[in-house]
């Protein structure tokens, strides 16, 4: 998780002077002031990443960005994911987790989840993979789960749109038959959109054979961070 670290601290150090000025941060506590800075740079991070994420608006990122609460209950929730990130980072392999702002996007590639090209079956790795991922999503029940799937750019697009769909919807059909509530998800398929390997190599076509999530606070947990802030 080495991108969040270097996004975190860009965003705190440029905070620093504005915060170390302030008497109304200066009274308050050390937890509180914690909650304010991680507040503020998560929406620093957000917007340095919306600005640049370009057709990734449409994905993981956009969605990320796009329910952002801010203030100290933001904070809240920021601190929440922080938490979830960790253990996903540690539970799953081959997995590349990012804490973006409020949220967390997960991106599961060739080694994590892994479909065949024009297949959206998932092989016996990826069950194994997203078996590990179920009991962190059963800890954190008050969050939403947007899946994105990806194609890489064999064959005609229009194919690829539906296939991307349907590696999707396999991820989502798979997490529910564990167990997972079927309201938390939604998938959509980008088809060929924001390749993040060359497709000229087979190498980089197994890349782009992937599978994104956006993890996002839910209407409770966003009513239980701003209960939670104003004490």
């Amino acid at each position: 998780m080495k991108r969040l670290a270097i996004l975190t601290f860009t965003g705190l150090f440029g905070l620093g002077t504005i915060l170390g000025g302030c008497e109304a941060v200066k009274n308050t506590s050390r937890e509180q002031r914690g909650v304010a800075i991680g507040a503020a740079s998560g929406a620093v991070i957000g917007g340095v990443i919306g600005n640049n994420a370009g057709k990734g608006g449409k994905g993981a990122l956009g969605a990320i960005i796009g329910g952002v609460v801010g203030g100290v209950a933001g904070g809240v929730i920021g601190n929440k994911m922080d938490k979830q990130a960790r253990e996903i980072d540690n539970a799953v392999p081959g997995a590349e987790v990012e804490r973006v702002g409020e949220g967390i996007k997960l991106t599961l590639k060739e080694n994590a989840v892994r479909f065949d090209t024009n297949k959206s079956t998932l092989t016996a790795q990826a069950q194994a993979n997203l078996d590990k991922l179920v009991p962190i999503f059963n800890e954190y029940p008050d969050t939403d789960i947007q899946i994105f799937g990806y194609t890489d750019s064999t064959g005609p697009e229009d194919y690829n749109l539906r296939l991307s769909k349907d590696r999707a919807e396999s991820v989502r059909r798979y997490l529910i038959d564990k167990g997972l509530r079927s309201g938390r998800f939604k998938t959509t398929g980008l088809g060929i959109a924001d390749p993040i390997a060359s497709n000229e190599t087979i190498q980089g076509r197994s890349e782009n054979r992937r599978v994104e999530f956006a993890i996002t606070a839910n209407d409770k947990m966003v009513k239980d961070a701003e209960a939670e802030a104003k004490k």
